[in-house]
């Protein structure tokens, strides 16, 4: 395919055969946030008892279908943060051409007892995932994830919405605790995201030197201030607490209080921040469960419209501001940069509502057409 491009301007790519209004090129999107391993099929199973039945095998052919339906609605990375081997495995049969699929980072979480991360399984199941408590304990886990073959590192520093029992504000870890894994992580070499709802949770995950913000729902101007100042990335993952808080997705009780909770305060704070020059940047926190893979789109959309971003900044939040974010050299069509491309209706930069599933025309992911056909 002939491809001429203008570097500074998102969606100025087209190819040379058809320079019209109607098709446009633009890179292929970036996730910052997503979880590959849920169910993937057409029933609906509990979210929470699904993986405690299911064994991994199955479970990671759930993950490469989740994987490749992103891949074939445009969104040619992701970043797993929550990941463990069968992410590994996924992200390199990926690479290595074994399984056509996205470019795929995945970060092991670093949790406390109790905290969001452990509890998503009930107390007396005996098949736990790993926590740690204390300074010694936290290096050894990001030490642990970095021989498997982590990217990253995800800690948790407030309490979440699914997780069982507990609350938004609850503190997890200690400045000590979340310094410790901050250093061990950035001495091997990777990024920390914090998750960080409260807060609270978002100022000693600011303090301590995170990479980047994960939900960031209660933002305060002081700490969107610092933020940025400092250009730390923030994922707002918007649909999936809306989602939750409405009970339009299958939940509890409690897991819906805790989103209405949030979502009552938080478009206020997250456009005020934005206001602010807070780097925003696309992340769903996709599971298939509670949002799709492929409904990234749609998030982008909502980002301009909750935030108060316009079309072009929004998609550079989705490209290459997501792409800079997580460290990988896509985002943007340019020479030496990964071939994923979306050939799209529109022009979204200028109306970010082109941005559409519906639209897409052909996804090129490293530089082999994956769905739809090229004009």
């Amino acid at each position: 395919m002939d491809i001429s491009w203008e570097p500074d301007r998102i969606g100025e790519v087209r190819p040379a055969a058809q320079r019209h209004d109607e098709l446009c090129v633009i890179p292929g999107l970036v996730d910052t946030h997503v979880h590959l391993i849920g169910y993937a099929g057409d029933n609906q199973p509990d979210f929470m008892t699904w993986p405690l039945v299911t064994t991994r095998d199955e479970q990671v052919l759930h993950g490469a279908a989740h994987a490749q339906r992103a891949m074939r609605h445009g969104v040619t990375t992701l970043r797993d943060l929550a990941g463990d081997e069968a992410q590994i495995a996924l992200r390199r049969a990926f690479d290595a051409g074994v399984l056509p699929g996205p470019r795929i980072q995945v970060h092991g979480v670093v949790g406390m007892t109790a905290g969001h991360n452990d509890l998503f399984v009930p107390p007396a199941f005996p098949l736990r995932k790993p926590t740690a408590d204390g300074p010694d304990e936290c290096r050894k886990l990001v030490r642990t994830w970095a021989r498997a073959g982590m990217d990253g590192i995800k800690i948790t520093t407030s309490g979440g919405v699914l997780s069982i029992g507990d609350k938004n504000g609850w503190r997890n870890y200690t400045p000590e605790e979340i310094r410790a894994v901050v250093d061990e992580a950035h001495a091997l070499g990777m990024l920390v995201a914090s998750h960080a709802h409260s807060e609270d949770g978002i100022r000693i995950a600011v303090q301590e030197g995170v990479d980047s913000i994960e939900h960031g729902t209660l933002l305060s101007a002081e700490l969107a201030e610092t933020l940025a100042a400092r250009r730390t990335p923030v994922a707002p993952t918007l649909l999936i607490n809306e989602a939750i808080a409405e009970g339009r997705v299958p939940v509890t009780a409690e897991a819906m209080a805790k989103a209405a909770e949030l979502v009552a305060r938080r478009n206020v704070l997250l456009a005020e921040a934005a206001a602010k020059g807070v780097r925003f940047v696309l992340g769903t926190d996709a599971n298939g469960h509670h949002v799709q893979f492929g409904d990234q789109l749609a998030e982008v959309v909502h980002m301009a419209a909750i935030l108060g971003m316009d079309a072009e900044a929004a998609l550079r939040a989705a490209t290459s501001d997501a792409a800079d974010a997580i460290g990988m050299p896509v985002g943007r069509i340019a020479p030496g940069l990964g071939a994923d491309l979306i050939v799209l209706r529109g022009r979204p930069w200028e109306r970010i509502e082109d941005l559409a599933t519906e639209n897409i025309v052909a996804v090129v992911s490293r530089g082999h057409l994956v769905a739809g056909t090229l004009p």
